[in-house]
């Protein structure tokens, strides 16, 4: 260690003197020279007195060689010391030279806060939004879609001077920044994720970040026309706002892709706003293929085996199982579909009502028949008429009296054989008389059958035209914002 020193050398313009209470311990370049053992002091540089021993990092000798070797043996550590501290002390304020660096540094910040500016609100821009349909349930009226949504804000507190730090952007995580939050207004059930665990941030303090949005939506469709329903369903897109405070948001574009999904296909999506709330109206179209397949091909052509089953005779059974039949078809038929018709609504599907008719229109084809056989059988009508058996059961006692007595004369004056050939010819003459009346029977019946026939062909033809215009032409108005 460093004794003291006596020894004063003369150099040209001033003399150094060591002071031995001092250590040569700075804390920095600058703290070095404020605190320097060095002391200038004037002296007369022809004054030379005195010998002493002096030790500067370990290397003591007499004084004969302090002028040439001693004082640059105390000048080069000093000089390497200062050299170290300024380099160090330039170091300190640009020693970040990665962007993982910077990131540390921004991560360091903690601000996981909004951002408080003077009017208490934060600007967001959602540049873009995907959207897809997921699902559209056609029984409970709701639709399932996905929303990814890019946006942008900036923070002030994020800044960075791109001279000092060579970088653009760098990537932060999620959770180490405030990111604002949107939803979806009308959703039943809504969720937001972050679609990466990462953001960019640039030099500027904008910050840009993705997120995907699940949502199911309740909507009132347009189901009158179904299965040529087309309608909107509107989505709406709300950002956290109470009393002026909290996020403002404006909505740049909409995209649709994987517009296709079931039996719905999305036509496409269109951004609107009222009252600074925005909502994206979603076009939707049922694909008519399959449903007029599987609803109103069955319908009709159950009707159309109706109408042919009119060939079939009266006088036989098979035409009322038949019909029997039918019905009982068309009623499992109805059976089956019924978790798979559309539910009610505003304006809830006419095809309800289409196959009640249709199920009326069988039903009464049935009965008809079954009345038209009876009539072509006995000539009378159920509950209404009596037939030609009830007639003759319920003829009075004396005229069976007449009868006989008028006979049993006729027997009284003619011999065997008359009665015989009189016997027969009455036989003859009802067997005659019941021919034509059967014949007349099954001649009405037959014409009621044909008028019938016609009727129905000409109603049912009607009625399916009419039916199918109305499916596909009239319009159902309905609120779809009746949610705000």
């Amino acid at each position: 260690m460093c004794q003291t020193i006596d020894h004063v050398t003369r150099e040209k313009g001033a003399i150094g003197r060591i002071d031995p209470e001092a250590t040569l311990t700075p804390t920095s370049g600058l703290d070095f020279f404020k605190s320097s053992p060095i002391r200038d002091e004037p002296v007369d540089r022809e004054q030379a007195t005195g010998t002493s021993s002096a030790c500067i990092d370990g290397i003591s000798g007499p004084n004969t060689g302090w002028r040439s070797a001693g004082w640059h043996e105390l000048r080069s550590p000093v000089l390497n010391v200062t050299a170290g501290f300024l380099s160090g002390a330039g170091n300190a304020t640009n020693n970040c030279t990665s962007r993982r660096c910077l990131a540390n540094e921004l991560v360091n910040k903690k601000l996981i806060t909004q951002p408080q500016r003077d009017n208490c609100s934060e600007y967001i821009f959602v540049s873009s939004i995907e959207y897809q349909t997921i699902k559209v349930d056609t029984k409970n009226l709701r639709l399932g879609c996905r929303l990814r949504a890019t946006i942008e804000w900036t923070d002030d507190d994020l800044y960075w001077d791109p001279s000092v730090y060579p970088f653009n952007e760098v990537i932060l995580p999620v959770s180490k920044v405030w990111t604002p939050d949107i939803f979806v207004t009308n959703g039943i059930s809504s969720s937001t994720q972050n679609s990466f665990r990462d953001l960019i941030v640039f030099s500027n303090g904008t910050l840009r970040h993705r997120v995907v949005m699940a949502a199911e939506v309740n909507c009132e469709f347009n189901l009158f026309n179904y299965p040529f329903a087309e309608d909107e369903c509107p989505v709406a897109i709300q950002t956290w706002s109470t009393q002026g405070c909290g996020t403002t948001m404006e909505i740049g574009q909409v995209e649709v892709y994987d517009g296709s999904h079931g039996e719905w296909e999305t036509l496409g999506a269109y951004l609107h706003s009222t009252d600074d709330r925005y909502y994206i109206s979603v076009i939707l179209k049922i694909r008519q293929q399959n449903p007029f397949i599987t609803l109103l091909l069955p319908s009709i052509l159950l009707i159309l085996a109706d109408m042919v089953s009119f060939a079939l005779p009266l006088g036989c059974g098979e035409r009322n199982s038949f019909k029997v039949t039918l019905v009982l078809s068309f009623t499992m038929f109805l059976l089956i579909l019924n978790d798979h018709l559309p539910g009610d609504s505003e304006c809830g599907p006419v095809i309800k009502n289409h196959f009640c008719v249709c199920l009326v229109m069988l039903v009464v084809s049935m009965l008809v028949s079954m009345v038209l056989t009876r009539v072509a059988k006995d000539g009378g009508l159920v509950f209404c008429c009596s037939s030609g058996r009830a007639a003759t059961a319920h003829k009075p006692r004396g005229a069976d009296r007449e009868i006989k007595a008028g006979v049993s004369v006729i027997q009284l004056d003619n011999s065997e054989d008359g009665r015989m050939h009189q016997k027969l010819s009455d036989f003859l003459d009802a067997i005659k008389a019941k021919e034509a009346e059967r014949e007349r029977n099954e001649a009405f019946a037959d014409k009621m059958d044909k008028a019938f026939f016609w009727f129905y062909f000409f109603l049912g033809t009607l009625y399916f035209c009419a039916m199918i215009t109305v499916m596909v032409k009239y319009e159902c108005n309905v609120n779809h914002l009746d949610f705000w």
